[in-house]
């Protein structure tokens, strides 16, 4: 059995770049820049920064190019493939991506939304009450004896 997994947590280098497939699919591409800190034989701390070319496709690429951009913390999960080419120019040219089966979005930071807070200068009799959970679990007020459950 074999095994070609890569998983990331990072940070976008650049915006996703959506374009459209012949076939009308989806992909997307973007950057992500990981952080490795370790301690060098003399002690002292050295970070190392590695970037990821990521591709995504279908409905993954439309929704991670409308919400992630430059900056955004995301979690990537997929496979390593390395694409070959032949450039007039160059010569042969290599390029890793990582081929994202999953993208989950990181915490937002502050200052780019996604809370509300209410405004400093309204009281408390002004600020809006937050409504109580419909589906909040009712946990009985006694205390539960171990000796009465069942298994």
């Amino acid at each position: 059995m074999y095994i070609n997994k890569a998983m990331l947590f990072g940070n976008l280098t650049r915006d996703p770049e959506l374009r459209s497939l012949p076939s009308g699919g989806q992909v997307a591409s973007f950057g992500v820049a990981t952080n490795r800190v370790f301690k060098k034989q003399d002690g002292s701390k050295q970070e190392a920064t590695e970037f990821h070319n990521v591709v995504v496709f279908g409905r993954q690429a439309e929704t991670a190019a409308q919400y992630l951009k430059k900056g955004s913390s995301v979690y990537v999960e997929g496979r390593i493939q390395t694409r070959t080419w032949d450039s007039p120019e160059k010569g042969k040219q290599y390029k890793t991506e990582i081929i994202a089966e999953r993208v989950q979005f990181g915490p937002r930071g502050s200052g780019t939304g996604g809370g509300s807070a209410a405004p400093q200068n309204v009281s408390d009799a002004e600020a809006p009450q937050k409504a109580p959970k419909d589906d909040a679990i009712d946990y009985p007020e006694e205390d539960i004896n171990p000796d009465d459950i069942p298994f």
